[in-house]
């Protein structure tokens, strides 16, 4: 996919920040919004968004006041100059907010995993210049937010953008929705010039964590955050937790650090290029490391084939996982980080043994 319009217009916002997209959760009333709107005009907050048409999890949660809020959101850029942007997720709703001349659209994380509904959004905005940001699927599923991309830049869309708000994970983490930075990363691959909005209230769901969310989104070059601010989060009728006033979002942004693109100092450069060495010999070690236990490993499927010994030992798995786990954490590394590690040897080596076993 060629470079979108997109990356285009951010370059010539000459913004001396990253982009900054703030507003409410949900667009509660028409004062709320203005009062929101004037003062993010005060932060560096860029464009103003807010949420009209709200897909709750289940149903008896605000779900947001649809159409008639869409005349608060024009009002926000009469009074204060700020682009605008809403979460669309039907045609219907793409319609009514062209018809109100929102600049941005965006398409929820819900939409996302339906490629039918995106389809239908894509047909109905066909060759539109406003700017569509794709939010990742709920699932970690990569091909299906490409996807969902392709649709639009398939329907004469050029103004396309991503945002990653995190992924939905069975087991309880200190995330709302586990980040899992790879998977935008991998999608910057398969699409360089796709500029990639952070949205860390929806990864964090605790206002506590969205300084450091946001540090490593810009770590990672993202071109921008979306954030959710609420004059009163406590109060706000969806989202609470996850929204912060907007004097805190000041803080936020005086206070985040953007990186160089590279080192440029001579000494900080020779130091940077011999411990990237190190990193390398250290990844071939691993390589040669893992050759070798997947030797062992096959050994040990000959004796399992020999005896007539089932593949997987669940009682002895389970005891390998806990033993690294609690050595690795007193390593200083993450029990996530050990528990991704020796599953995927784990799987690895039950695909080697069953090609002994069944040979």
């Amino acid at each position: 996919m060629e470079s979108t319009n997109f990356s285009t217009w951010l370059k010539n916002m000459e913004l001396a920040h990253p982009l900054v997209i703030a507003g409410p959760c949900s667009a509660e009333t028409e004062e709320q919004v203005l009062k929101i709107a004037h003062q993010l005009k005060e932060t560096d907050a860029t464009v103003f968004r807010a949420g009209i048409w709200k897909p709750r999890t289940r149903p008896g949660n605000f779900e947001g006041n649809g159409a008639k809020a869409l005349p608060w959101i024009a009002k926000v850029k009469e009074e204060t100059g700020m682009l605008t942007t809403v979460e669309i997720a039907t045609a219907q709703h793409a319609k009514l907010a062209l018809e109100f001349d929102i600049d941005i659209l965006w398409i929820g994380a819900r939409t996302t995993v339906n490629p039918f509904a995106v389809q239908e959004i894509a047909d109905a905005i066909q060759g539109t210049d406003k700017i569509v940001l794709v939010k990742n699927p709920i699932n970690p599923d990569l091909a299906l937010w490409m996807g969902a991309i392709e649709r639009f830049h398939k329907a004469g869309v050029k103004n396309l953008g991503a945002i990653h708000r995190g992924f939905s994970s069975y087991k309880k983490t200190k995330y709302r929705n586990n980040p899992q930075w790879q998977i935008p990363i991998d999608l910057k691959e398969k699409y360089p010039t796709l500029p990639i909005i952070c949205d860390p209230s929806h990864i964090c769901g605790e206002r506590d964590g969205i300084f450091d969310v946001c540090q490593t989104a810009l770590d990672l070059k993202f071109e921008g955050l979306m954030i959710e601010t609420h004059f009163d989060p406590d109060n706000a009728w969806s989202d609470a937790k996850q929204q912060i006033t907007p004097s805190r979002l000041a803080e936020i942004t005086e206070d985040l650090r953007v990186r160089k693109d590279r080192v440029e100092e001579k000494d900080s450069l020779k130091k940077l290029t011999n411990l990237r060495k190190e990193v390398n010999n250290l990844d071939q070690q691993l390589l040669d490391l893992f050759e070798e236990r997947m030797d062992v490993v096959e050994n040990i499927g000959k004796v399992k084939k020999e005896g007539n010994v089932a593949i997987l030992q669940r009682s002895r798995w389970q005891e390998v996982i806990q033993g690294m786990i609690n050595q690795g954490v007193e390593k200083g590394l993450s029990q996530e980080f050990i528990e991704k590690i020796f599953k995927a040897i784990h799987q690895e080596s039950i695909q080697h043994q069953e090609r002994i076993v069944n040979s």
